[in-house]
């Protein structure tokens, strides 16, 4: 199943919904089955045989995928979590070594961005930086879980771009002001359920800029599973349905080129994933205009 937030683009109020993507089309969960949830972390709990239970026997209402505008998948996770240097070629061209324990940092809530939005080029730095990555999806609360049941709270996948400003990454050992600048998270396009995925080593990620591709890597080669992953970071917290994982990204960022191949505005830069889809966002010079209240 591809889980998938939606505006209907010819509907009067736009407001968002909840859908299933099937081929060409989107079948409105709420037009469908007015029983299920209406927001995304209430939904993923039920997981796919439930919805899909809940669907049966109903005329399904569906529209057009070319007449929607497809938007984060979850409006505002509770968490947005990244790991660091979690490929051993990404850490190599860094000059790095691979982390012996895992690294983490926190992307901002207001860094969330749909998966063909604008990304924001800052006013106080020219260091952007593009990051493809395969981004988990939680669907089922989780605390000290162990590496052989993780996957039981995993609700499914995105492709993500953990955009990042690298002088203001570097300045804090913590990461956390270079990473979590609003707009700078886009993912999607939908949430692929792992029904519907083959095995995750086998997946390619890719990123494009302009056309040209930087990055051409591989799940398998994550120095910390998606698992360990989990049973690390429930070890010291919750992990809660809408909470979402980006896991790593492989070799070819911009700050590891001779010279330096940051975005700039007017760029576009697409991130693929083999099985999920693709993501794709324009880099528009913010305005920088002052917001209080």
């Amino acid at each position: 199943m591809r889980l998938v937030r939606f505006r209907h683009n010819f509907a009067p109020n736009g407001s968002a919904r909840l859908g299933a993507v099937n081929g060409d089309s989107i079948v409105d969960l709420a037009a469908s089955c007015p029983e299920l949830p209406r927001t995304m972390p209430e939904l993923l709990p039920l997981g796919t045989a439930e919805i899909e239970a809940q669907l049966a026997n109903k005329e399904l209402i569906a529209i057009a995928l070319s007449d929607a505008t497809l938007l984060a998948p979850i409006e505002r996770p509770g968490k947005i979590l990244g790991i660091g240097l979690n490929y051993r070629d990404h850490a190599a061209e860094t000059g790095r070594e691979p982390p012996a324990i895992q690294t983490w940092f926190v992307k901002q809530a207001t860094a969330v961005n749909d998966p063909f939005g604008d990304i924001a080029f800052p006013k106080v730095s020219s260091a952007l930086d593009y990051e493809v990555e395969l981004v988990v999806v939680i669907g089922k609360r989780g605390r000290h879980v162990p590496v052989e049941r993780a996957h039981e709270i995993i609700a499914g996948y995105c492709v993500g771009n953990d955009v990042s400003v690298r002088d203001w990454q570097r300045a804090t050992p913590t990461m956390i002001m270079g990473k979590g600048f609003d707009t700078h998270a886009p993912f999607g396009p939908w949430i692929v359920t792992p029904d519907e995925l083959g095995p995750l080593p086998d997946l390619r990620l890719r990123c494009f800029v302009n056309g040209e591709q930087r990055q051409n890597g591989r799940a398998g080669d994550m120095i910390f599973g998606i698992e360990a992953q989990i049973a690390h970071l429930t070890a010291a917290f919750t992990l809660e349905p809408g909470d979402i994982i980006f896991t790593g990204t492989p070799a070819g960022v911009g700050i590891a080129m001779s010279p330096p191949g940051f975005m700039k505005p007017g760029d576009i830069v697409r991130c693929e994933i083999d099985g999920i889809g693709a993501i794709q966002s324009k880099i528009v010079t913010e305005t920088g205009e002052m917001v209080i209240g």
